[in-house]
């Protein structure tokens, strides 16, 4: 196994890497900038460096102060977590040059499957359906016209390299077109340094649903589904598995066709599907190369740790799961806990914890970086930690959630806490009665 494996990330992410990184025997580096010397991962780790200020261009994302890092700590591996360097395919190709093991797929099949209009054209190739629109980048305005009225509006704008909401726009009629198409553009040239775009069509009602798979050169085996359909602007806030939607006709026909697809791409790692899912039809959305925020879910329901599995798979390059061997038991439910003022359009709440009482107790999880004393920057993602609830089936497991969050307790800031409670209580969640525009069209608060 690894001796050393350098964390390439921080807050909540890297905490769960530290610790599943601890319990294989591995030591640990920690990197940080200025303003995280004294968080959690860095108290945890055996290590640690800083690698810059606070700005993430200048420290979690410099590569060089990174490779520096790596060098001086003899590090001979590193977990990117998710976000900022975890699908980049540059940073894997400069370690894979230097022979460090990037605990993830290689580098050029995160290139090949992070090309959102790339990807499309795999999962076409290995018959997954794909949702209709152009085949390839679109920069012509008259070009992505004609598209869209051979589609029909509305109609959706992306952002080729990369997610998230950003770069992405809706567009129901002609006439809004000219304006979103340079508007989408331009996000995308300003968010990801390439302003190519393409066009689906816009689905009204859809469901998000995500397939978890493990994957070496022996065999890739799927975890079940995630539906993660309680968004607010493309961000997710909270996923549970199963799906109360899908019956087991639909559920093992996405697996087959996951399955196969990862398999014949010769995918290695953990790594993510993701589907629309409307109508009774799933079509294929995009493949995430890493581990998600949304994993625990997972994990608590089949009693797989994924990040120790990252890690093994990194080191001997086969899956020591057998498909025969995954048996999800029950329903769980993540919260996605936010230090932002939902009364103010949720605007980030940074500042100092000054009471920090996190909930515990039967099949209750929480994934967090935060103490009382902790200081949530203004710098990088609102989110601060999660909460996990696992239950013998879904009612129970929103029980459980609902006594969880009244036993959370932060004080000094702001926090999404008081809206997943209200979310836990309303009758369309309880229902399953929702999708991915739900909370952006409800009024709430």
């Amino acid at each position: 196994m690894f001796k050393k494996i350098l964390v390439a990330n921080r807050g909540e992410i890297a905490v769960r890497i530290i610790r599943a990184c601890k319990e294989w025997g591995i030591q640990t580096v920690a990197i940080h900038s200025d303003v995280d010397r004294n968080s959690m991962h860095v108290r945890l780790a055996d290590e640690s460096i800083c690698v810059g200020p606070h700005q993430a261009a200048s420290s979690y994302l410099n590569i060089p102060a990174i490779m520096s890092a790596i060098e001086l700590t003899n590090s001979e591996a590193v977990h990117p977590g998710y976000g900022f360097l975890s699908e980049n395919y540059e940073f894997a190709k400069i370690l894979e040059q230097n022979k460090i093991k990037f605990i993830g797929p290689s580098s050029s099949l995160i290139k090949m499957m992070g090309d959102k209009i790339e990807a499309k054209k795999i999962a076409k190739k290995y018959g997954l359906p794909v949702i209709e629109g152009s085949d390839g980048g679109v920069s012509n305005f008259n070009e992505a016209k004609k598209i869209c009225k051979e589609i029909g509006y509305p109609v959706l704008i992306k952002a080729a390299g990369g997610g998230g909401g950003k770069g992405m726009k809706v567009v129901t009629k002609e006439q809004e077109f000219e304006s979103l198409f340079l508007t989408a553009k331009t996000e995308a040239k300003k968010f990801f340094g390439n302003d190519e775009v393409y066009i689906e069509k816009f689905f009204q009602n859809p469901r998000h649903i995500e397939v978890q798979v493990l994957s070496g050169k022996n065999r890739t085996v799927h975890l079940h589904e995630r539906d993660c359909s309680i968004q607010r602007r493309h961000q997710k806030l909270i996923e549970e598995t199963p799906s109360p939607l899908l019956n087991n006709q639909i559920r093992n026909d996405l697996f087959d066709k996951t399955v196969k697809m990862v398999s014949q791409i010769g995918y290695e790692g953990a790594g993510t599907v993701e589907f629309i899912f409307e109508d009774g039809k799933f079509y294929f959305l995009e493949m995430n190369t890493r581990i998600q925020v949304e994993h625990p879910v997972t994990e608590v329901v089949t009693g797989i740790d994924l990040i120790k599995e990252q890690i093994w798979i990194a080191y001997d390059g086969n899956t020591a799961l057998k498909q025969e061997d995954i048996k999800p038991r029950g329903h769980a439910i993540e919260c996605r806990i936010n230090a932002e003022d939902v009364s103010k359009n949720f605007q980030p709440s940074p500042g100092e914890i000054t009471m920090c009482h996190q909930p515990s107790g039967f099949r209750t999880r929480v994934d967090g970086a935060i103490f009382q004393g902790y200081k949530v920057t203004p710098y990088y993602d609102s989110m601060i930690c999660k909460v996990i609830c696992h239950g013998r089936n879904r009612t129970e497991a929103i029980q459980r959630m609902r006594r969880s969050l009244d036993e959370f307790v932060i004080e000094g800031i702001k926090t999404t806490i008081d809206l997943h409670k209200i979310l836990l209580n309303h009758k369309k969640f309880l229902n399953s009665d929702f999708n991915v525009s739900w909370l952006d069209k409800e009024k709430l608060l």
